[in-house]
């Protein structure tokens, strides 16, 4: 039986949507924001993906650190909307869906929903590792792509 969550996040940067939705379509950009990627291989895409990447990650498992390679599909790259869903065995999911949006001051308001789909053995896990990556990436970001580095936006 799977079971099904999902988390958001919003972050605000000085950047344009392009150089947003750039970065954050390609994960072999997030390499060094990402908590848990340590390799991103670019494979040719599955079909109706517009681009496919072979992702290892490092996950905590007690004081063991496993690597585990999954397959991520970028369905959607424009610079408003990217959706992109990683497949791991068994039976995980994970659904990033990204809207962008530009607002005054030359800020871009980035707004993601993750959803995680697992086997109920297995989800607890996995949402935790997902949500407390995701959230860590979140942090990164705005200092990433602020081209204002005098401070973060609005401040």
């Amino acid at each position: 039986m799977l079971r099904r969550s999902s988390f958001s996040y919003t972050v605000q940067a000085r950047c344009s949507l392009v150089e947003a939705a750039a970065l954050l379509a390609d994960p072999a950009r997030q390499v060094d924001l990402h908590p848990l990627i340590v390799r991103v291989r670019r494979v040719p895409p599955r079909p109706g993906a517009r681009a496919s990447y072979d992702i290892t990650d490092r996950l905590a498992a007690g004081p063991v650190r496993l690597p585990i390679t999954y397959r991520a599909d970028v369905l959607v790259d424009d610079p408003d909307e990217i959706v992109t869903v990683a497949r791991q065995w068994p039976a995980t999911t994970v659904r990033n869906h990204t809207r962008l949006r530009a607002e005054p001051d030359g800020v871009v308001r980035i707004e993601v929903e993750i959803t995680l789909a697992a086997p109920a053995p297995l989800f607890g896990y996995a949402f935790g590792q997902a949500r407390a990556a995701h959230l860590g990436l979140a942090a990164r970001l705005a200092a990433a792509l602020d081209t204002d580095r005098t401070g973060p936006p609005g401040g």
